[in-house]
């Protein structure tokens, strides 16, 4: 593959609402996640470790985070030809209205697109979680001479009505496609996975949402043939495998869609397992962030058990188990923290900054002394008093509030929320 054939589109969703209230002031590929990354970081560093490092970032929704994010990470050498680019919707003669789906975000972002030189064209979501060698899937792209290839992924009976499903042939050509089965149809769409897979019980190829498009093909679509389809997996795969060569590419390692709240919760708890199933520690597949001058963590009388503390944290309380502990998070002493995401902080306050908070009777930024925070996500720069309570479970119905929102079982506490002393959900 040669790096200077290829340019990837990042698409930064739509409004996020099924991850809200983490996307009430940001857009979803800026959320926070492993306690010091950004969602957007995951397909930027997949890019960066496949030799690929001309790409744009489609937004519209809350985008300032993210700009800024990307402004202050992603700085390639004035003697390289790599760029991230942050394309937004805008208002122009030939366009008046917002993205209306993933073809027409890429649609309306073509004029700045196409003035690059390229053959190749990676359209990736923003909100996957995933390690994946982007150049191997470029070369087999274009040695079977494809017109657009899709990543695939095996998935069980229980997933498959989620995903765009898909049939092969032998020779890995895409012959039938399905957007969410139901149930009753899955015997159809059965496919020869690999026996590894199948001894998973995961039969049926998924779409991950993971494109490559020839350029005169992605224009072809968009400007003349498809010029009304506004979506990839509704309108453009499902015709294309009539009239075009599109090409299945497998892919057996770990993937999440980080769709919703509770696989947003499950997906960052699975970091701290032994062996996680997505790995941090991989030099070869190495995830960038910001590098933030933070100093190491402080921890007093602790016990942690299965956890993850990012660098800068200052750490007095008792226990801290099978958590994701964010940047620069503060504990109080006697507190439990238990299967939750602590995204920590922003800023640190100064000592007389906390003195003054006190005397207008709010709390300190972090966690007070003397709280339980079970089954919970904490957002960024949150102020919780002392003797709080945070306990998600089976129990509690999903609702909205103006300092909390319950989504299947896991609390969410806002960004910024001020939690008084004594404060109870559970």
């Amino acid at each position: 593959m040669n790096s200077k054939s290829v340019v990837a589109v990042i698409l930064g969703g739509g409004a996020g609402s099924r991850l809200y209230p983490l996307t009430s002031t940001r857009s979803k590929p800026a959320v926070p996640i492993a306690g010091k990354y950004r969602l957007v970081d995951i397909p930027i560093s997949n890019c960066i470790n496949s030799s690929i490092n001309r790409m744009f970032v489609l937004t519209q929704y809350n985008s300032a985070s993210l700009n800024k994010h990307i402004k202050n990470t992603y700085q390639f050498s004035a003697f390289s030809s790599g760029f991230v680019d942050i394309l937004a919707a805008e208002q122009t003669p030939d366009s008046l209205g917002w993205f209306q789906g993933t073809a027409d975000a890429v649609r309306q972002s073509l004029k700045h697109i196409g003035n690059n030189d390229f053959e190749y064209v990676l359209i990736l979501s923003g909100d996957q979680l995933y390690q994946m060698d982007f150049a191997a899937m470029i070369d087999n792209h274009i040695a079977q001479e494809a017109d657009i290839t899709i990543a695939t992924i095996p998935v069980g009976d229980r997933e498959a009505p989620e995903f765009g499903i898909l049939k092969t042939n032998e020779q890995h050509a895409i012959t039938a496609f399905v957007e969410k089965p139901a149930k009753e149809l899955l015997s159809d769409w059965i496919s020869d996975t690999g026996e590894a897979m199948q001894e998973q019980g995961r039969n049926y190829l998924a779409s991950m949402g993971i494109y490559i498009f020839n350029r005169k093909t992605l224009f072809d679509f968009l400007l003349n043939e498809k010029k009304d389809a506004t979506d990839f997996g509704k309108e453009i795969i499902p015709t294309s495998i009539h009239t075009h060569k599109v090409i299945s590419y497998q892919y057996e390692g770990y993937w999440t869609d980080i769709g919703n709240i509770y696989s947003f919760y499950e997906a960052n708890l699975a970091l701290t397992l032994e062996i996680p199933p997505f790995n941090l520690f991989d030099n070869t597949k190495t995830i960038y962030s910001r590098a933030r001058m933070l100093p190491p963590v402080k921890i007093g009388d602790t016990h942690v058990k299965g956890s993850i503390l990012a660098e800068g944290c200052i750490i007095h309380c008792e226990k801290i188990e099978n958590s994701v502990i964010g940047i620069r998070t503060r504990v109080g002493k006697g507190t439990v923290i238990t299967s939750s995401y602590i995204m920590g902080s922003d800023f640190y306050e100064t000592i007389p900054e906390m003195a003054h908070a006190l005397e207008r009777g709010t709390p300190k930024v972090g966690i007070g002394e003397n709280c339980t925070i079970k089954n919970a996500i904490v957002d960024k720069d949150c102020r919780i008093g002392n003797n709080v309570t945070i306990i998600g479970g089976a129990n509690l119905e999903d609702a909205d509030h103006a300092l909390y929102t319950v989504k299947d079982n896991v609390i969410v506490i806002k960004k910024g929320a001020i939690v008084p002393d004594g404060f109870t959900i559970q």
